[in-house]
């Protein structure tokens, strides 16, 4: 399903769409939603006929009360009248209890659905998505979007369906009753159409506005709070409150033209259902004063009933063009949010990766992360299996750019990324990530124990195995020092955990994962002197026998390197241990002299 704009358009966060815009196939997607449940809308619809019947009856009484049992001074006759009343109401409570409660679960199911068919789809999407879309926007797809797709499959389409049979059978009833005062009845509906009409389009701008807003204040409040600590250590509460004032305004200022519209509607058709009263109890009057026998006075005051029930669902109908507007639209935007489609998928013929030595090697890769703006030009470079292998280099010259492409999270432009050989292009995904281990200098931590943390990359690993991972990277003795342990919640992000303690929780998730080659990027740099101590220790026995790749600024971790490659403009500019650059006496030593000989 080609949305309009394209794969990686990444720009449907416009709600103010017509209908005549929206992509045909859109309606395949809920039809393809609403299909599986078919067989129960089918019984909601059957309920929803005993509903409108049962809902009829009442004038009806009403008519056969006044004209055979009061004008025919029978009021004995009034308690079957009573009994029916009694009966027709608990049989239109069972069938409206029943209408509502099955079209909820379906509605429920349907947003159930699609919701886990979209965060699934989210996790394989690939990073460039999530570069170019706003976690907001995303939340707001999922969340505000897809309740609009819940109001029209358990709102819109039943009020849509229910108030329609109503009025049909409301129209029907009043002409077998009396077809002259049914026609006088209907002489207000063009005035409505006209109302109605007239509204419309005031209706849909309001409405498509309120929801555009309400993305505007989602986007906002998300970057917002991922950026608090930002905010306090600049001082900007005041500004960002400004901000978020004004965003806040419009929002309200959206909802109140939202209002305005309703309250103005909904008079307006109380109005002209009044006039149609009005017509109703003139005629019904001209008819009675003439001694006519077209007209008795419980069919005039049935008709007063018929007409007040005719209006209910033309005010509910008012509503399910906006309705519809709106979950047709943000039917798009999810549409075109499934439609994206991975950058980095398995081939056809992919085949899994058996457990790799950790032979890596860059063959002449060229790579960017827009079209035209290369970052990486012909870069070469290898480790052997268990080499560990850093990269060196300024800020910019392409070293996270080399990590991404080993990890697979980009493909690249030109040449190969070789594992044992075996180009990664032509292996699943799943079968290489799952020996690959990862600490990155910005440590996202999960909500859960400690112990699930470090589980995190293999969920069946032992107790024993958790704890060995985090005794080895030199985790256990602050670990055990909290007050649960390993049990210890982690709040989100780990807040609650200092930054050292955090990278350590991260290696002991990669190491647990008993990775074939792991990846470090800049893994120590926020780690203090005394906890870096440690961790080398660690490391010199836990990289023996692991290709290691490694981004760092500490010499430290650099000096220990098998092999070092000087990255600079996007290429491999030195190659060799840390004596041999020195003694090269080029940028890697000017490097040296410039950040670390101060550590020697």
């Amino acid at each position: 399903m080609a949305m309009r704009g394209g794969p990686g358009a990444f720009r449907l966060d416009d709600y103010n769409v017509k209908l005549s815009e929206v992509d045909p196939r859109v309606y395949r997607l809920l039809r393809d939603l609403i299909r599986p449940y078919l067989g129960r809308l089918g019984l909601g619809v059957a309920m929803m006929v005993v509903t409108a019947v049962t809902g009829l009856v009442g004038p009806y009484l009403t008519q056969v009360a006044i004209d055979r049992f009061i004008a025919g001074g029978d009021p004995a006759g009034l308690d079957l009248v009573a009994l029916a009343f009694l009966a027709t109401a608990l049989l239109n409570w069972w069938s409206s209890y029943g209408q509502t409660y099955i079209v909820s679960f379906v509605g429920q199911s349907i947003i159930y659905d699609l919701r886990d068919r979209m965060f699934r789809h989210l996790q394989r999407l690939s990073f460039r998505f999530f570069d170019s879309m706003a976690t907001g926007r995303i939340m707001s797809r999922l969340i505000s979007d897809v309740d609009a797709v819940n109001q029209l499959v358990s709102s819109g389409l039943v009020t849509l369906f229910a108030d329609s049979l109503v009025l049909i059978t409301i129209m029907g009833t009043m002409l077998w009753m009396n077809w002259r005062l049914a026609l006088v009845s209907f002489i207000t509906i063009p005035t409505l159409l006209l109302v109605l009409r007239g509204f419309r389009g005031w209706m849909r701008d309001a409405f498509m506005t309120m929801r555009r807003r309400a993305a505007d204040l989602n986007a906002h409040l998300a970057e917002a709070i991922a950026g608090i600590r930002v905010t306090q250590a600049y001082s900007r509460e005041a500004r960002n409150q400004a901000e978020f004032d004004g965003i806040n305004e419009r929002f309200r200022q959206a909802n109140m033209r939202a209002v305005q519209v309703w309250a103005t509607l909904m008079p307006a058709i109380e109005v002209v259902s009044a006039f149609g009263v009005t017509l109703v109890l003139w005629y019904g009057g001209v008819l009675l004063r003439g001694g006519t026998a077209d007209v008795t006075v419980g069919q005039v005051a049935a008709f007063i009933l018929y007409l007040n029930r005719f209006f209910m669902p033309i005010r509910d109908l008012s509503q399910v063009f906006n309705v519809f507007q709106a979950a047709v639209v943000s039917a798009e935007r999810v549409a075109e949010l499934l439609n994206q489609q991975p950058e980095i998928a398995d081939r056809p013929d992919a085949r899994p990766l058996p457990r790799v030595r950790g032979a890596v090697e860059f063959r002449d890769v060229v790579f960017g992360y827009e079209p035209g703006q290369a970052v990486l030009h012909g870069v070469n470079l290898r480790a052997e299996p268990g080499e560990t292998v850093a990269l060196v280099g300024p800020t910019g010259a392409g070293k996270s750019s080399i990590i991404n492409l080993l990890a697979r999270f980009y493909e690249p432009w030109e040449g190969q990324v070789l594992v044992d050989g075996v180009d990664l292009s032509a292996v699943t995904q799943r079968s290489w990530r799952s020996q690959l281990g990862i600490v990155l200098q910005d440590t996202f931590l999960f909500s859960g124990t400690i112990r699930e943390n470090i589980r995190y990359g293999r969920p069946d690993a032992t107790d024993a195995e958790v704890e060995a991972a985090a005794r080895a990277v030199g985790a256990h003795d602050f670990i055990v020092r909290l007050e649960q342990g390993y049990e210890t919640e982690v709040q989100e992000r780990g807040a609650k955990l200092s930054v050292g303690q955090r990278q350590l929780i991260a290696f002991a998730r990669a190491l647990c994962a008993d990775p074939a080659v792991l990846i470090l990027d800049e893994a120590t740099s926020n780690i203090d002197t005394y906890t870096e101590s440690v961790l080398q220790e660690a490391l010199r026995t836990l990289l023996h026998g692991r290709t290691a790749f490694v981004i760092a600024h500490r010499l430290s971790t650099i000096r220990q390197a098998d092999r070092i490659y000087y990255i600079e403009d996007g290429q491999v500019v030195e190659e060799g241990r840390h004596e041999e650059l020195l003694a090269l006496g080029g940028r890697y030593a000017q490097l040296y002299r410039g950040q670390w000989a101060g550590e020697e």
